[in-house]
């Protein structure tokens, strides 16, 4: 989440004040902006102030940048707003919504090929963020005791990955002093490859994370040949590492649209998975989820026993209180969709997806580079020739419209492409990828006019896996 930081620089106005609009105010006509008030306000009041400066926010429904979900039913809503006050730590005191935890746990291992799903250790957690850095914690301890087992030092683990990755991933290596070992994009090569991986193997890797969905670009990192590379190594020098599958937006595309697909705990060496519920798991903003493929994967020593409000509870996270109506509506989705609804969701969402590039390669100026037949979710470039204007110019033209789809650079190594990409979610249907296909088409004569590009990367502000 932002923090709130001297160095960054708040588009704020310099009043001190906020003015309320006298036509919803008896009194006072002025609050204070940074500091809090003295005495109380009417609730219809305090509302109204919110609410019109939350006016100002980009339509959530057009956001083409985000992965979170922005749309749910209103069953499933009303069903959080019942749940908003249930502690999800509490499972003394909300034995039901504990126990509809455990179910998606199981649920999830089950649907990734869990050995044994009833006894496969997972949680819940904020999102896929702190999911991830659960399974770093759990492949580093495992790392530690079996180097401590051969008296062998701890003291220089590393972990291998693309540079395509989450940045929670370069938090977790920061967090936990493992030196990240990111591999570089190169050429064509936009994600981390068998090839690429195994260079960076050594003694003290703790494991390697494929990405199965680029933030990027959108495309699945080829886990079950990093793992064959991985098998062929361990073969050749009696090196065992792990790999951690971040499925925080595939992990709930692939069971569903790609059931073929050998990616999960079907892969002997795939220790643990994380995705996000909050994504392509359909649920508002607020949970994630990690399983791991049994109990021998999640050292014993990182589990907290706690005697809490009358009961022991088994525990391991790195937040503890967190409202539990997200989990709640994880199973209310579970349930209420099943694996032929999930389906048919996320296959439609990937024939938008894939509809909507090819008629944005028809339009001339752009260059593919996916297509959003793995995610449903593709990246595209500028044409040769295209000199004019830049993929910026493109975003900017499009947010006038209401339109957010993003403009970056690549990573070290290709940060001379830049490249805008597009989020296909649940609720964005074949008749609004028209209208903003129909957007693109209206601003490209205006942008061929220019003579140079008039916003470059400065101008971005945009987080990938958001």
């Amino acid at each position: 989440m932002p923090l709130s930081h001297p160095s960054h620089h708040q588009d704020q106005p310099g009043n001190a004040e906020v003015s309320v609009n006298p036509i919803f105010a008896r009194e006072p006509v002025t609050i204070p902006r940074n500091r809090m008030p003295d005495g109380e306000l009417d609730t219809s009041i305090a509302y109204q102030v919110v609410h019109d400066e939350l006016m100002l926010d980009g339509n959530a429904r057009l956001n083409l940048a985000t992965f979170v979900t922005t749309w749910m039913e209103p069953t499933a809503q009303l069903l959080m707003a019942e749940c908003a006050d249930k502690n999800m730590i509490d499972k003394d005191e909300y034995p039901r919504t504990a126990d509809l935890e455990q179910r998606c746990v199981r649920m999830l291992a089950d649907l990734w090929h869990a050995a044994d799903p009833e006894h496969a250790p997972g949680c819940s957690t904020t999102g896929s963020s702190e999911a991830g850095m659960l399974a770093g914690l759990a492949m580093k301890r495992r790392w530690q005791h079996r180097r401590r087992a051969n008296g062998l030092p701890t003291d220089r683990p590393n972990i291998v990955m693309g540079a395509n990755v989450q940045v929670c991933w370069e938090k977790f290596a920061n967090y936990w002093d493992v030196e990240a070992r990111l591999v570089p994009m190169e050429g064509e090569r936009y994600h981390l490859t068998a090839e690429s991986a195994l260079p960076h193997c050594d003694e003290n890797t703790i494991g390697v994370v494929a990405v199965l969905g680029s933030t990027f670009d959108g495309s699945y990192e080829p886990v079950a040949d990093i793992c064959a590379a991985l098998d062929d190594l361990q073969q050749r020098t009696g090196l065992d590492i792990p790999v951690h599958v971040d499925g925080a937006s595939g992990a709930m595309i692939a069971p569903f649209c790609d059931p073929d697909l050998a990616w999960d705990f079907q892969l002997p060496r795939v220790v643990s998975i994380n995705t996000s519920g909050h994504k392509y798991g359909l649920v508002y903003p607020g949970v994630g989820w990690v399983v791991w493929r049994d109990v021998e994967a999640l050292p014993d020593d990182l589990v907290f026993r706690v005697n809490y409000l009358g009961g022991e509870m088994p525990t391991f996270a790195l937040n503890f209180s967190r409202p539990g109506a997200q989990v709640v509506a994880q199973y209310y989705n579970f349930l209420r969709l099943g694996r032929n609804g999930y389906t048919r969701i996320q296959q439609y969402c990937r024939d938008v997806a894939t509809e909507l590039a090819e008629g944005i390669a028809a339009l001339g100026p752009f260059r593919l580079l996916t297509d959003g037949s793995e995610l449903p979710v593709f990246a595209f470039t500028l044409a040769e020739g295209e000199t004019g204007f830049s993929v910026f110019d493109v975003s900017a033209a499009l947010r006038e419209q209401g339109w957010l789809v993003p403009a970056y650079t690549f990573p070290e190594n290709r940060q001379d492409l830049a490249a805008l990409r597009i989020v296909v979610r649940n609720g964005f249907s074949h008749d609004l990828a028209g209208l903003l296909l129909a957007a693109i088409e209206r601003v490209i004569p205006r942008l061929r006019a220019q003579e140079r590009p008039q916003h470059g990367a400065d101008s971005a502000n945009f987080a990938h896996g958001t």
